[in-house]
């Protein structure tokens, strides 16, 4: 019974809560029954909340007992939440040593509608350090591992939501996605993931790394459970002066639409800059196929020339640390969090400078002295003005590219997931993950990964992406949930139902 209640998709568990089929406990305590037993082979989690989920649980329990209305359609389902995101009273690291130890005296918006849904909440998930990152190697907790081959990246930053997904540690997840960081970890692991328009789900809780590009968004192991979560979770919020006073996107119809009509009639554009070079060959196999498939389901293919795309990498890396850089300096040893070399001697700068030296791992170093000097005196214009215009020309690359198509696709990571320490002391390596998925993170278009097959010359899964308008949410759904459902009716199976059960046993 337990195995069975982990491989069930969020929105059959929510029909067989509700239902009195099981209780909201019973697939609470089947959750953390699948943690306990291959979470320390996959270290998905940096925290797992045993006494309050299940409580949260028993809550849910009592008010479908009471014959009181279900506070969502999400009501018992347990979640895994990235560890950027604070719950009051619950440890938030955004996996630095820097936040060790941190109990957030308030719930994020996303934490307090989720559990004003009934959502579950089982814990904290493994990120790189303050989301930079693309493998969750830099995490000061340790790596996470990928459940299809535990000497694999499961992506990153949020390589934990898509791992606990992978593993069945949790049929939902919340990420972040500042350039990537939702859909290439959903890429490598064989599951969904999606970066709403930005400003349609509220950073408001959410440790900033880059806050004209950070986006909170829904993650799951189908295109509908990922819709469902993404109606919890979005929407205004006076919190946040860059949330979009617009109403929530039905994206759940848009799924159901896309499921029973197709994409019969819709333009869908392949972007010429997003594949070839830097692409692995069964990436790029896999995505011909997708693109076969969408095309034999009515769809009309159009190439797309985005020329401005190829400089988004270089923009990215300027205006990422720059923002980096300045959201940080808040971790000074002087309010909360790590503090070292405080003895009564030492000066508040040389406190402040021992305990961002010690807190703060390679990654973010570089990334914040990148920034600071992108950002100074004479070389402002320079660096980060002139990336800022390159993003204004990616913006309208796209604008220009859904004058021609309804949604754009791509490969959403340009290779597999790679060997644990492959790439990590090569950062330019590691950057070139997000080639495809940088390009809408500047422009804060929606975007989602959702599986489209398994690499022949790896065997290991890859994703598309398909890209939406602003505000686009709709047709972004209701092509993704006609993909899936043509993968499913050709194969027989999705994805994730393809993952080895991972019995606490390394492969």
């Amino acid at each position: 019974m337990s195995a069975d209640l982990t491989r069930r998709s969020a929105a059959e568990l929510a029909s067989a809560i509700a239902s009195r089929e099981v209780s909201a406990v019973e697939v609470t305590r089947a959750h953390l029954d699948r943690i306990g037993a291959v979470d320390p082979d996959v270290h998905a989690f940096l925290h797992v909340s045993d006494e309050l989920a299940l409580a949260q649980a028993a809550e849910v329990d009592r008010a479908f007992d009471a014959g009181e209305q279900s506070a969502s359609p999400l009501a018992g389902v347990p979640l895994a939440l990235k560890d950027i995101v604070v719950q009051k009273g619950v440890p938030t690291t955004a996996g630095s040593k820097i936040l060790e130890g941190w109990l957030p005296p308030y719930d994020a918006t996303i934490t307090r509608k989720l559990l004003d849904a009934g959502i579950v909440i089982l814990g904290k998930t493994n990120m790189d350090e303050f989301a930079m990152g693309s493998s969750t190697e830099n995490s000061a907790y340790g790596p996470t591992r990928n459940p299809w081959d535990l000497s694999k990246i499961p992506g990153g930053s949020g390589g934990g939501s898509s791992a606990a997904l992978a593993a069945f540690e949790a049929p939902l997840a919340i990420g972040t996605d500042t350039g990537g960081s939702i859909r290439q970890p959903a890429s490598v692991t064989g599951t969904v993931g999606a970066k709403p328009t930005y400003g349609g789900v509220s950073r408001y809780g959410v440790i900033a790394l880059a806050s004209s590009l950070d986006q909170p968004g829904p993650c799951a192991r189908t295109v509908l459970d990922t819709a469902m979560l993404h109606e919890v979770i979005a929407g205004h919020d006076p919190m946040d002066a860059t949330s979009i006073p617009q109403p929530v996107p039905n994206v759940v119809a848009a799924v159901r639409r896309g499921q029973a009509d197709g994409v019969a009639g819709m333009k869908i554009g392949v972007v010429k800059q997003l594949g070839g070079q830097g692409y692995q060959p069964g990436v790029l196999s896999s995505f011909r196929s997708a693109v076969e498939q969408l095309q034999a389901a009515g769809a009309e293919i159009v190439e797309v020339d985005c020329p401005h795309f190829e400089y988004g990498l270089a923009a990215y890396y300027l205006i990422l640390p720059s923002e980096c850089s300045s959201n940080l300096a808040r971790f000074d040893a002087m309010r909360y969090g790590l503090r070292i070399g405080d003895d009564g001697t030492a000066s508040a700068e040389q406190v402040m400078s021992l305990t961002r030296g010690a807190g703060f791992g390679a990654e973010v170093k570089r990334r914040i002295i990148l920034g600071t000097y992108a950002l100074s005196a004479g070389y402002y214009d320079a660096y980060y003005g002139s990336a800022q215009k390159v993003r204004t020309l990616i913006r309208q690359d796209f604008e220009k590219a859904y004058q021609q198509a309804d949604v754009l696709i791509s490969p959403a990571s340009p290779t597999t997931a790679f060997g644990i320490g492959e790439k990590v002391d090569d950062p330019m390596a590691m950057y070139l993950n997000d080639l495809a998925t940088i390009p809408g993170s500047l422009a804060g278009i929606p975007a989602m990964s959702v599986p489209s097959g398994i690499a022949a010359d790896t065997g290991l899964p890859v994703g598309l992406q398909i890209m939406g308008p602003a505000l686009g949410e709709e047709r972004m759904y209701r092509v993704a949930a006609a993909f899936e459902a043509g993968y499913l009716a050709e194969h027989g199976t999705t994805v994730p139902q393809q993952i080895p059960a991972l019995e606490g046993t390394a492969r």
